[in-house]
């Protein structure tokens, strides 16, 4: 995770201002990795706590124009960000309780953008949403269904 001089250098080599809001906002990303917009908003400010709602939506479209951070949403789920960029990751999500985790591309360098059919369309990324249980609802889950034992009297 960088540092405060990190975040600096990130966004300076962007060519992008160094502002005390887009550091809030881009620390809270890197500290809350698939966060939604109320927790980046909450840990900005925690760092800046004169961040308006709408300063923040701006500095996570600034920052996604500029290729710092990645926006997602997966289906049935609200936006989210990561600093995860640059790559063609992919993500699992929980359908009980909406945990969301990074998943590999699993062969080679990007292989899920080779198209069956491209349409005459330029690929430049891929989504695939895996979707499951995390552990613990998975483990809660085999709680609910496991048969009582009977208890003899």
């Amino acid at each position: 995770m960088p540092s405060t001089v990190d975040y600096e250098a990130l966004l300076r080599d962007a060519e992008m201002r160094v502002t005390r809001p887009r550091m809030a906002v881009l620390a809270a990303v890197y500290d809350n990795p698939h966060a939604d917009t109320n927790t980046i908003i909450d840990a900005a400010r925690e760092q800046a706590d004169e961040v308006s709602h709408q300063a923040v939506y701006d500095v996570l479209k600034a920052l996604t124009d500029a290729g710092l951070v990645r926006h997602i949403q997966p289906p049935g789920s609200v936006a989210r960000y990561e600093s995860r960029v640059g790559d063609n990751h992919h993500h699992i999500v929980c359908r009980s309780c909406g945990a969301i985790a990074d998943v590999d591309c699993a062969v080679g360098h990007a292989p899920c953008l080779t198209a069956s059919e491209d349409h005459g369309f330029v690929i430049e990324e891929a989504e695939v949403v895996y979707r499951g249980l995390c552990p613990d609802c998975a483990q809660n889950a085999s709680h609910r269904t496991s048969p009582r034992k009977e208890s003899r009297v």
